[in-house]
């Protein structure tokens, strides 16, 4: 996986984290009074995804809309500092977006997002870029966090399977009709559920994910089920189920952009899928036992299916 090529396109944002002790009440209102110590701020959203590639030493490039203001300088920093090759395609008339989660001993208290929606010429732009960013990548990665960057994505997914390239999509929203034909789409329990409607049962799941397969012309289908692990349906009939493996569920912020970073980059080198998934639920267990969005420690990936293949 490290020789992948990766090209991420998405909602990016600036992950910001204030951490403090809490000591009195305030006496304005019944909160407490954090008082902050430490500052610190990672990539996020598509942003993250990017960096969970580049962290197994893979070559991933980034292509997402932001601000033209401080956020975006900061992000485009981390990034550098991270390995990701990026085109951040700055507009003047939105904010970056940032998630500022304020925590106190290890627990998050608060968390304040700053975001406004894309302009019509930035996501133009974006569908732009994706038409050069394509051409040197063996899988194409599209991260969705309803913030209007994506309004085009039809056209992104149609570029990277012309390209003749598997296109992974972590979806948002109830309508997913605009990721037609994609490779593999990647909803969570409750995404899946807002799309094909509640069910009852393994037996009527399984019927609902095979009608959304032939109505979006998937490949396939994979539903992350949080403590319950994760399904794969393919056209082709065939259903797998992996069981969840952390010991420990600690904080799952950004396991979903950990298991979509590491099925691409295991598509990447023609991995088939359910290697990938295998390889995403590792990363996955791994993730949701440390706090916040983090990149999957290299050492500790390589252990984790290295212990799988000896069971």
């Amino acid at each position: 996986m490290a020789q992948a090529r990766v090209t991420v396109v998405g909602d990016v944002m600036l992950d910001r984290y204030w951490y403090g002790g809490v000591e009195r009440i305030s006496p304005e209102a019944p909160v407490p009074v954090v008082a902050v110590g430490r500052v610190e701020e990672r990539p996020g959203g598509a942003a993250n995804v990017a960096q969970n590639i580049a962290g197994i030493g893979a070559r991933c490039v980034l292509i997402g809309l932001c601000g033209a203001d401080a956020a975006a300088d900061a992000l485009a920093t981390l990034l550098a500092k991270s390995g990701v090759g990026h085109r951040l395609i700055r507009d003047p008339l939105v904010n970056t977006t940032v998630k500022l989660r304020v925590v106190s001993r290890n627990q998050q208290l608060i968390r304040i997002d700053f975001e406004t929606q894309a302009t019509p010429d930035g996501c133009r732009d974006l569908v732009a870029a994706c038409k050069d960013g394509l051409t040197d990548a063996g899988a194409v990665i599209i991260s969705d966090y309803g913030k209007g960057g994506l309004n085009h994505v039809r056209e992104i997914v149609a570029f990277g399977r012309k390209a003749g390239l598997p296109v992974v999509v972590d979806p948002k929203g109830d309508d997913y009709r605009p990721y037609h034909g994609a490779t593999l789409i990647t909803p969570n329990r409750k995404e899946f559920e807002q799309v094909a409607g509640r069910f009852r049962d393994e037996h009527e799941l399984e019927r609902k994910a095979r009608d959304l397969i032939a109505e979006l012309a998937l490949d396939a289908l994979l539903i992350t089920r949080s403590e319950e692990g994760m399904t794969l349906f393919e056209k082709d009939g065939r259903r797998t189920h992996v069981p969840a493996r952390a010991h420990e569920v600690y904080d799952v912020t950004g396991a979903g952009d950990t298991v979509i970073a590491m099925i691409g980059a295991a598509l990447a080198v023609k991995a088939n899928l359910l290697e990938a998934i295998h390889i995403a639920n590792a990363a996955a267990g791994i993730v949701v036992g440390h706090l916040g969005a983090v990149v999957v420690p290299r050492d500790e990936l390589a252990k984790a299916l290295a212990t799988e293949d000896q069971s």
